[in-house]
């Protein structure tokens, strides 16, 4: 039984397209790799013990190693980057949120200043005014 995957083809960067190739070798190298160690498990148990792995399934395997590393490290690059944008954006976000707190701290003092001189006009014009009905009555 023998299933292929493709990957979807698709008009995108060639970078994009580097990778898909990467990806499509990658595939081949464990199709090969899973093939060749289905038939080492069928070969008889004798034979399994002595014979040593041939040089075409080391090679396979080297090469399948040194995709997949190829393949996690440019995946590793980029997850690297997304933590390092993601830490810039926490750190930028704690520095709004301070400095959100000092305008709100700022705009309380400013409303309690005004409060207190608002107070302090209607307690002055109601002062005026009793001595106004004052001199007017006396």
């Amino acid at each position: 039984m023998n299933a292929t995957i493709r990957p979807e083809q698709t008009d995108e960067s060639p970078e994009v397209d580097g990778d898909l190739a990467a990806v499509s070798e990658v595939e081949a190298g464990i199709r090969e790799f899973v093939r060749n160690d289905i038939a080492y498990l069928r070969r008889p148990a004798a034979a399994a013990e002595t014979a040593p792995l041939d040089a075409n399934a080391e090679a396979t395997v080297n090469n399948v190693n040194s995709l997949i590393q190829r393949v996690a490290g440019t995946s590793l690059a980029e997850i690297e980057k997304l933590i390092s944008e993601l830490e810039s954006l926490r750190d930028l976000l704690h520095a709004e949120g301070q400095r959100v707190q000092r305008e709100i701290s700022g705009y309380a003092q400013l409303s309690q200043a005004a409060m207190k001189s608002t107070r302090m006009i209607a307690d002055n014009v109601t002062q005026w005014k009793r001595a106004a009905d004052g001199l007017r009555n006396g």
